[in-house]
């Protein structure tokens, strides 16, 4: 049996305590979620700044490489590029889950390829990664409020009130990830732009 190549999984976020539960570090969030569903851990890789952790969906299915990177937000493409490289992912196999702004608070999109839409993170990956074609898992958190500067906006935790919902909704985003993987592009969109 001839060994594909595996996908990589990249949550985006911030390290460090003081920004764990940023809206920032939603894909962060999904990440350690989705090391939890695959029973594995998350730990320093040896050749990139970043944690990983492999493991499979399901018995004898694709292979994941679970990723987040250790850098700020916004050097988030070096580690992406150096994993990507190291298992010789395509870039059509790598999914990273991010914060959106451009979408409502609650709502799941995915798509491939496209611009940043301001976020750091990605225009990091896009340079690194020389082409846009990854696909892109945006979980919506809406716009500010008022006049408060998007900057301090992502930076700072969610409401209570959207606490309430936000485990759940972070389930929803790795449920989202699996369903790329496993039936691909189409399905998750038709699936999950519904709602």
């Amino acid at each position: 049996m001839v060994e594909t190549a595996p996908w990589l999984v990249v949550g985006l976020g911030n390290p460090g305590r003081e920004y764990a539960r940023n809206r920032h570090n939603v894909g962060f969030m999904v990440a350690d979620l989705l090391a939890g569903r695959l029973a594995v851990r998350l730990s320093r890789h040896r050749r990139a700044a970043a944690e990983s952790a492999e493991g499979r969906l399901g018995l004898g299915g694709p292979k994941l490489v679970l990723a987040k990177p250790l850098t700020y937000m916004n050097l988030s493409g070096g580690p992406v590029a150096a994993l990507a490289k190291f298992y010789k992912v395509p870039v059509e196999q790598i999914v990273t889950v991010h914060d959106e702004l451009d979408i409502d608070y609650g709502r799941l999109r995915v798509k491939q390829g496209g611009g940043e839409g301001g976020h750091n993170g990605l225009r990091s990956m896009s340079r690194s990664l020389g082409s846009k074609e990854y696909l892109r898992v945006r979980f919506g958190i809406g716009r500010p409020p008022g006049r408060q500067d998007p900057a301090d906006y992502v930076l700072s935790d969610f409401s209570t009130t959207e606490r309430k919902e936000l485990d759940f909704l972070v389930d929803r985003a790795a449920d989202l990830v699996e369903a790329v993987v496993v039936r691909g592009l189409e399905w998750a969109q038709n699936a999950y732009h519904s709602t």
